[in-house]
């Protein structure tokens, strides 16, 4: 009998009017889920614009990476809806090219909305019609649940005819005041065909009588199951052969029928056969690919996001749902081109989604791509991962995704959008630059629109680990991406000046590539894994004290490390200071004076928000530093590849094998890929 009373509207109400359980609308639910926790929010700096990360999805082992623009559009879409904007009356579409996270975004946005519902306070309920063999008209059907998970405190709204009655009844019933009221019916829909025709088939048998109308009610949970589909539901386009308005709507069905008496109950419509009637509860609904749908399709999208109704013969049934949709970019413009469609378009907010531009953040997507498991060959040996692939794989896939700018390089747009130094250009050049492409009424032509995507990627990695080079080696070497990534270009990009772009973008990330390989040979010739790291904050921090008060006539400056806070001694080495800037190209004392002084404001910049700054983003200063280090010690980097490809001699053969045993033993090379390392060094090609 407890548990009776515990499933009775009475119960319901009361726990709503508590504040245990809530009623509130989709937008509502996803809005607190995702603002309401502050310290989930966080003010950040993306191409030189302040924007907001909201963490709640970038939790979890595999979560949403980048996407900054559009995860504020979205957010800014539901918390529009949520306040009864206009955007209650619309679908938000996300179009953009393949492989750019569009669907992986909905599906943690989904995901994330059913673990949300499916905690204390935010469950969701609905209600049962029991006892209806009392009613007589409903065969051997004795419960039926409402179609469209209609909240109970929606049928407390609705036990009467008349609006007054049932304010009244709230009032008088649970007490509650006339604000409460109002508020509560701000979220008020009526009933479906199908429940509201029950409720007054029942209200007949019962004679109006309300304690006994109570009786005929049980609440239950709303079932929380992706795979039926319940609160968070999917529909992919079909071909037009199979798809039909009744995967979205539902039809008649034959086995009620033969239960019911009256040919008109519209309970004979099964609307848990289409994909809405599941969501339409407070769920989200996500159509993949809407524009690919048939026109009656397109058209039955039409209404139910313009009105918020399912309608079969005239019947109608309310619905409470967020509806989120994907599209390709050649479909989108193929839909807008037949002008017939516009309403459609009318009716949805639609947020273009760039490829992510940040060689940083992609270098947790690529880590995504190469997979978490152990790779093995083809033997099941296992297979050896190259240090540099990440970062190789991550800088050429997003130098294809750049555009061409009269103002900045493809290296400096990369460098700036990764919040990096890129000589004297500033970060405002970028958002300028940004600013101007995104004004192009040609989407693809704007920041971030074209270029090779997360599946493309994908691709060129797959291509990697079958090659024999690969498997016999069992290592993947970090320059065989290159030319996966220039046969995943011949292979599918069909666009020939695209083709043209992604092979010089790929050359440039070579270049890039090589850099790196030239750092990463001085570490081992150091014998130390951070050796170049130290060496370009020795400078750094010479420059800063070569003019400080303090400083004796031995040239030993002290100062306090900002990343521990320990007190240091440095001797201020001049003459390493001018050859370094010497191979900086700076000749005058004005020149080294104007840099020396971009460095101190980089320095005091950096400092203050992030006291672990390097200076390992600026290329320039790191190949300077690596010359003038490896000309000292071994008489130039030229003199380092001649001993490295040149064994005969023993001291030779020695300094192979000590830096061969660092990058094994220290930098996290194989046999494989440190033996490739030093020959593609000793080599000439790749050199910007």
């Amino acid at each position: 009998m407890k548990d009776k009373g515990i499933r009775t509207l009475d119960h319901h109400v009361k726990e709503v009017k508590e504040g245990k359980r809530r009623f509130e609308n989709a937008f509502q639910s996803v809005s607190r889920m995702i603002l309401d926790n502050k310290d989930l929010i966080e003010k950040v700096i993306v191409n030189g614009k302040s924007t907001y990360d909201f963490k709640v999805f970038r939790v979890g082992k595999k979560h949403v990476i980048g996407m900054f623009d559009e995860i504020n559009s979205f957010v800014s879409c539901i918390k529009d809806a949520a306040e009864g904007g206009s955007s209650r009356e619309m679908a938000f579409v996300l179009v953009g090219e393949p492989g750019n996270g569009k669907t992986f975004f909905v599906d943690t946005l989904c995901s994330l909305y059913r673990q949300f519902i499916d905690q204390d306070g935010n469950k969701r309920y609905t209600f049962n019609f029991s006892n209806l063999d009392r009613v007589g008209s409903y065969g051997k059907i004795r419960t039926i649940q409402s179609q469209t998970f209609e909240d109970p405190m929606l049928l407390a709204m609705n036990l009467f005819h008349s609006l007054s009655d049932n304010r009244r009844f709230l009032a008088e019933r649970w007490g509650f005041s006339a604000d409460e009221i109002d508020k509560y019916y701000e979220n008020y829909r009526p009933l479906g065909a199908c429940t509201d025709y029950i409720l007054n088939d029942i209200r007949n048998v019962c004679e109006g009588d309300v304690e006994k109308i109570l009786e005929c009610v049980e609440i239950a949970p709303v079932p929380l199951s992706e795979s039926l589909g319940t609160i968070t539901g999917k529909y992919s386009a079909k071909d037009k052969i199979t798809s039909s308005a009744v995967d979205l709507l539902g039809e008649e069905s034959i086995q009620r029928l033969l239960h019911l008496t009256d040919p008109n109950n519209p309970y004979r419509f099964d609307l848990r056969r289409g994909a809405l009637a599941r969501v339409a509860g407070g769920g989200i609904h996500f159509s993949d690919e809407i524009f690919k749908n048939k026109k009656d399709l397109v058209q039955v999208y039409l209404g139910v996001i313009q009105n918020r109704n399912i309608e079969i013969d005239g019947f109608r049934w309310p619905i409470d749902t967020l509806i989120i949709a994907t599209s390709n970019s050649s479909e989108f413009n193929r839909f807008l081109a037949e002008r017939e469609e516009a309403p459609i378009v009318d009716r949805c907010r639609i947020c273009y989604v760039a490829h992510n531009t940040d060689y940083r953040i992609q270098e947790s997507l690529t880590a995504y791509a190469i997979g978490s498991e152990t790779k093995t060959t083809i033997m099941k040996e296992s297979l050896h991962q190259d240090p540099n692939l990440n970062y190789a794989a991550s800088v050429a896939v997003v130098i294809t995704r750049l555009p061409k700018s009269d103002k900045l390089t493809p290296v400096e747009i990369m460098k700036l959008g990764a919040g990096e130094v890129a000589g004297e250009k500033s970060i405002k050049t970028l958002a300028e630059v940004i600013d101007s492409l995104n004004y192009e009424p040609d989407i693809t032509k704007r920041f971030g629109q074209k270029g090779i995507g997360q599946r493309g990627l994908g691709r060129a990695l797959q291509i990697l680990m079958e090659t024999s080079e690969t498997n016999e080696g069992q290592c993947m070497f970090a320059e065989d991406i290159f030319k996966a990534l220039e046969k995943v270009v011949l292979d599918y990009v069909t666009e020939a000046n695209d083709r043209t772009k992604y092979f010089d973008d790929i050359k440039v990330a070579k270049g890039l590539y090589r850099e790196r390989i030239m750092t990463e040979m001085f570490n081992a010739y150091m014998d130390e894994p951070y050796a170049i790291k130290k060496d370009v904050m020795s400078y750094v921090n010479m420059i800063i004290g070569i003019d400080a008060e303090n400083l004796g006539p031995d040239k030993m400056w002290k100062y306090k490390e900002p990343q521990t806070g320990q007190l240091k001694a440095l001797k201020i080495d001049e003459r390493y200071i001018q050859s370094v800037e010497e191979r900086l190209g700076l000749k005058t004392k004005e020149q080294r004076e104007s840099f020396r002084t971009s460095i101190r404001k980089i320095y005091g910049q950096k400092m203050s928000v992030e006291p672990g700054y390097d200076f390992m983003d600026n290329i320039e200063l790191i190949k300077a530093v690596t010359d003038v280090r490896l000309k000292s010690d071994i008489a130039g980097a030229g003199s380092l590849i001649g001993a490295l490809a040149n064994r005969t001699n023993e001291d030779n053969q020695k300094l192979y094998d000590r830096m061969s045993k660092t990058m094994l033993g220290k930098l996290g090379y194989c046999k494989t890929c440190a033996q490739r390392t030093i020959e593609y060094f000793c080599t000439r090609t790749d050199e910007n």
